[in-house]
């Protein structure tokens, strides 16, 4: 079935859409989304920033460096490029090129550092890569993003990429620059919907490389009298790029990295555009050079055509280009390629539906993985990988805590396999702890492992291991945090409560319910302690001797005492509840309430479900 937005294109159609009418409803209307014909869309892309975030770490400029990642180079800075060197050469040849070349490992964790490091003789049988430095650079370069361009959406795509809808800030632009475009004539003949007037000539300016219109035309503003003349979207692209460069400029200067930025209708083809000249550059691609410049396209370097659905088109038709594809309708290919057939029937003309949409600032999971290079085949080998692990999950999450205190996983899991289909996991909750440190990860790691190898008999091979935390959540904004919680304060007011100790009990009305009341507690026990103080009764709580001598995992010992401390509040908020619901005794005489309150001790109510400690 053919959509109702391409009815009437049975026969193949190419680039209809390039100058649509544009009219003051436009102007004046909220924003239309992705068929918003003056939509404007950039994909701003980091130069060689693995490379860049190591000379900004060095104080390095202008010098050939390299990046390598065990035996592998990975990233090649722009004045090492000069030499031919690119990441597909081995060192010893890029040596060979530029014996002034710098060359820098990644950072690697290895065990019993708390964090990773720039060690000599990594080596990947016991070292992990770390990729925190990048992830961190990346973070600051989104921030300069999002405040320069308030009012823009803005959506991380990778560690060195994001997509900027410039849509609303440029409509804001236009009115503001044109204010007669939001003034209808008193003589338009069709009101709103009359077409606007022609714009103003534009000046590109010296910032942004054109992409020509005709394939023979060099980079720049086009001047023929055969070439289109300007249109409205034109204007939005101009005022982007404005926009664009402003704060390309600022990321430079303020933090050290240079960018180069594609700006078109979409994110398609604003991405396709990104490398056209790099680097610490930018590029336009107009409505009306999107035919030449997508026609010579191989379709199998679109994304999502480089697969099984390329392959297939590149099979039925036997054709390469994008040119090639054009004169297929949409009929013949919905009757081969099914509901496939509208996505790629678009794309091969330019037209992208996908919304620039910013991505949840918190990641639901964190995933350490290591590909063995020396597998694992004895038990005792695991621990030493699992702690490697854990310090990454470790300093991810406090780097995700230092901007929101409350986050904290559900889960820790645990994932062990070698090749395709033949893997095991485990998992199990992670509670709260007063800090995330890499003793309590390693050491719950360390008890799945035990769990997951544990039935394991005979030879065994892992040579993928990963820990990973999911469920991961922020705390609602009207919840306490879990250090308040734990203190003796009050969950409505914030203030806090009156201790038994000063002979000022607190007292409860029957208006106050148990769901505006957080349980007394004491500060939650780590593996390092074996007993508590109550900060209702005052009275203090040990482990067993017994359980204290048969173990000394401090993840268990950790899970033991916080399981008797919560049992013990759980009666404490059971005895306040109680006094709440239970019916009060008003036409008893009183010597039979004495009488109860002095001989009967058993627990009443809500009371009774729960015991002492």
């Amino acid at each position: 079935m053919i959509p109702a937005q391409l009815k009437g294109k049975g026969k193949a159609q190419d680039f209809d859409d390039l100058d649509p009418v544009l009219t003051y409803r436009h102007i004046l209307q909220n924003n239309l989304g992705t068929r918003d014909p003056l939509r404007v869309v950039a994909l701003c892309d980091s130069d060689a920033f693995y490379a860049a975030c190591e000379m900004v770490r060095l104080g390095i400029k202008d010098k050939p460096l390299v990046v390598l990642q065990w035996e592998g180079i990975i990233a090649v800075n722009y004045p090492a490029r000069k030499f031919g060197i690119n990441r597909f050469h081995k060192l010893k040849d890029a040596k060979e090129r530029c014996p002034e070349l710098i060359i820098v490992h990644v950072a690697t964790y290895k065990e019993g550092e708390l964090e990773p490091g720039y060690w000599d003789n990594v080596d990947s049988r016991t070292h992990k890569v770390s990729l925190d430095y990048y992830r961190r650079e990346s973070a600051k370069v989104l921030a300069m993003y999002k405040e320069s361009l308030p009012n823009a959406e803005i959506e991380k795509a990778s560690i060195d990429e994001v997509f900027i809808d410039f849509t609303k800030p440029v409509r804001q632009a236009l009115i503001e620059r044109y204010p007669y475009l939001t003034q209808v004539p008193p003589d338009a003949p069709n009101g709103v919907d009359t077409p606007l007037p022609p714009p103003p000539s534009l000046d590109w300016g010296t910032d942004s490389h054109l992409i020509p219109i005709n394939p023979d035309e060099d980079s720049g503003p086009t001047t023929s009298e055969d070439s289109p003349p300007l249109t409205w979207h034109d204007v939005a692209l101009q005022l982007a790029a404005e926009m664009m460069h402003k704060v390309r400029v600022e990321i430079a200067t303020k933090l050290g990295y240079t960018t180069s930025a594609g700006i078109a209708r979409n994110k398609f083809l604003a991405k396709l555009c990104a490398s056209y000249r790099k680097p610490f550059s930018q590029t336009i691609l107009r409505n009306q050079a999107i035919p030449n410049y997508l026609k010579p396209l191989e379709f199998q370097k679109i994304r999502f055509l480089g697969g099984k659905l390329g392959e297939a088109l590149a099979k039925e038709y036997d054709v390469s280009t994008v040119a090639d594809l054009l004169p297929i309708s949409l009929e013949e290919l919905q009757s081969k390629f099914g509901e496939s057939a509208v996505w790629v029937y678009e794309i091969l003309r330019g037209i992208d539906r996908n919304e620039v949409k910013e991505k949840p600032p918190v990641n639901k999971s964190m995933l350490a993985a290591k590909a063995l290079q020396k597998p694992i085949t004895k038990i005792a080998d695991g621990p030493h990988w699992i702690r490697v692990l854990a310090a990454e999950l470790a300093l991810r999450l406090n780097d995700a805590r230092k901007d929101r205190p409350t986050l904290w996983p559900k889960t820790l899991v645990l994932h062990a396999g070698h090749g395709y289909g033949n893997s095991r996991s485990k998992q199990a909750p992670f509670p709260f702890t007063k800090e995330i440190t890499v003793d309590i990860i390693a050491a719950a790691g360390g008890k799945l492992w035990k769990e997951l190898v544990g039935n394991v008999t005979g030879p065994f091979k892992i040579s993928i291991l990963s820990l990973g935390f999911t469920g991961i959540e922020v705390t609602d904004a009207s919840q306490q945090s879990i250090s308040d919680f734990l203190s003796n304060t009050s969950t409505v007011t914030g203030t806090k409560r009156p201790s038994a100790a000063n002979g000022n009990s607190p007292k409860r009305t029957r208006r106050d319910t148990p769901h505006t009341r957080s349980r007394p507690s004491s500060p939650m026990p780590t593996g390092q302690d074996t007993s508590f103080t109550c900060s209702e009764c005052h009275k203090t709580f040990s482990l067993s001797s017994k359980l204290l001598s048969s173990t000394s995992d401090a993840w268990e010992r950790a899970q033991a005492l916080a399981a008797m401390q919560h049992e013990h509040n759980d009666f404490h908020y059971a005895q306040s509840v109680a006094r709440e619901v239970e019916p009060e005794v008003k036409r008893a005489g009183p010597k039979k309430i004495v009488q109860v309150q002095k001989n009967d001790s058993r627990p009443k109510g809500i009371e009774k479900f729960f015991s002492r400690t």
